[in-house]
């Protein structure tokens, strides 16, 4: 499995699993289709949405683990 860090792109963590979506939606991310918002690391789009980094990262490793 391909593990999720701070550094990894909105658009990579998508593409891994499509299902990781409503937790982007949920931080209030809604341009999930925007080439600016996908080119984004994870890091810097919590940030813009005043989201803890480190807990997304777990969150979202925890529901990718869970699919496998």
């Amino acid at each position: 499995m391909t593990s999720i860090t701070k550094q990894s792109l909105i658009g990579e963590i998508l593409d891994l699993d499509e299902s990781t979506v409503p937790f982007f939606m949920e931080m209030g991310m809604h341009c999930l289709g925007c080439p600016a918002s996908r080119g984004e690391s994870l890091e810097e789009a919590c940030v813009v949405h005043g989201v803890d980094v480190e807990e997304m990262v777990q969150k979202l490793n925890e529901h990718l683990a869970a699919r496998q």
